[in-house]
């Protein structure tokens, strides 16, 4: 039977990703994927645990909340980055001197 330790291994194994991706990859489209992991984690521990509790479907809630979050950090985030390549024609987040000024 899978039980909530089997979630959370599962879900530290995506947030290791996720954090990984995010510190190492300089490329901006990259590090969203790891924002994506990161927050993918964080709704697995929340509908695992709301899974686990009796009659509770506020995990489940949250979620759903942090997905309509994540949905709008991707839009804004690749509206930027966009926006950024039509410009210099690079996406290097160690490159770009313009966001410093």
């Amino acid at each position: 039977m899978i039980g909530l330790n089997h979630f959370l291994v599962l879900s530290a194994i995506l947030f290791t990703i996720g954090m990984f991706i995010v510190m190492t990859r300089r490329h901006g489209i990259m590090m969203l994927m790891g924002l994506e992991l990161i927050l993918n984690a964080a709704n697995l521990n929340l509908v695992a645990f709301s899974r686990f509790v009796e009659g509770s479907i506020r995990g489940q809630a949250f979620a759903i909340f942090v997905i309509i979050l994540a949905v709008a950090e991707a839009a804004i985030a690749l509206a930027i980055i966009l926006s950024i390549y039509s410009n210099q024609a690079r996406i290097n987040l160690d490159e770009l001197q313009a966001l410093k000024e």
